[in-house]
């Protein structure tokens, strides 16, 4: 099938990443296998080749602007659905060692297809809920970096996302819209997890007009034994 690349090639021009022709033939290949899998599951709603571009590739790349991704940096995306960010970003930087993490087994097993069609090394793909995985020892503050486009608030998402990530690391949150209000309402979750507001960068989402924020979480200090609470209790009641 024939693809109209310019404004994939243009908003990659304009974060400044270059990528080789067999990256953007895995980006097609992912394209098309999300497409296929999307007529028998609920993986996406958007499904129109430049609305997939933008609004998933392109904002899941955006991460260059937040962070040096030319590192060998170990990663978490947790609750990744069809897998963004993780599976963009390993494709375009195939330096990062990613985890993505699912609570729904049939997106994992998708998932696992894609690595393999891709030829993808050092990704896994992992099924479990952050609240179970995040009390194991091979993942509790064992990442470098935490990522997430899971649409929770901030204090619920923090207390899934901190108790992953090692003392130094940082945990990037990717969200839309207006965020004043919740990012002051996550203060005390933030705090109590053991992190800091590093910085909170706002921009438009490369060729749209989609107001983007990254909140930049850096982790000072180890998240107490209590954290994250038993399953659900994040979401339902998050820390005031």
């Amino acid at each position: 099938m024939e693809y109209n690349l310019e404004k994939f090639k243009s908003g990659l021009n304009k974060l400044k990443i270059d990528l080789s022709e067999q990256q953007i033939q895995q980006f097609l290949k992912y394209y098309e296998m999300l497409i296929e899998k999307n007529k028998v599951m609920n993986l996406t709603a958007i499904t129109e080749f430049e609305d997939v571009v933008e609004k998933h590739f392109l904002d899941s790349l955006s991460l260059i602007q937040q962070i040096e991704l030319y590192q060998e940096l170990k990663v978490l995306d947790l609750g990744t659905g069809a897998g963004f960010p993780g599976i963009p970003l390993k494709i375009a930087f195939p330096n990062l060692n990613i985890v993505l993490m699912d609570s729904l087994n049939k997106r994992i097993n998708f998932l696992n297809e894609v690595i393999e069609a891709l030829q993808l090394k050092n990704i896994v793909a992992v099924h479990g809920r952050a609240e179970e995985m995040a009390r194991k020892t091979e993942y509790r503050e064992n990442f470098d970096l935490c990522v997430s486009r899971a649409v929770a608030n901030l204090a619920s998402l923090s207390e899934y996302c901190l108790p992953f990530v090692t003392q130094g690391g940082s945990f990037i949150s990717y969200k839309s819209g207006e965020i004043e209000e919740e990012l002051s309402q996550s203060k005390k979750a933030i705090f109590v997890l053991g992190g800091k507001i590093e910085s909170v960068k706002k921009f438009r989402l490369v060729e749209t007009d989609a107001e983007r924020s990254f909140v930049q979480i850096k982790k000072v200090k180890k998240t107490p034994k209590t954290y994250p609470r038993k399953a659900g209790t994040p979401s339902k009641n998050p820390i005031q």
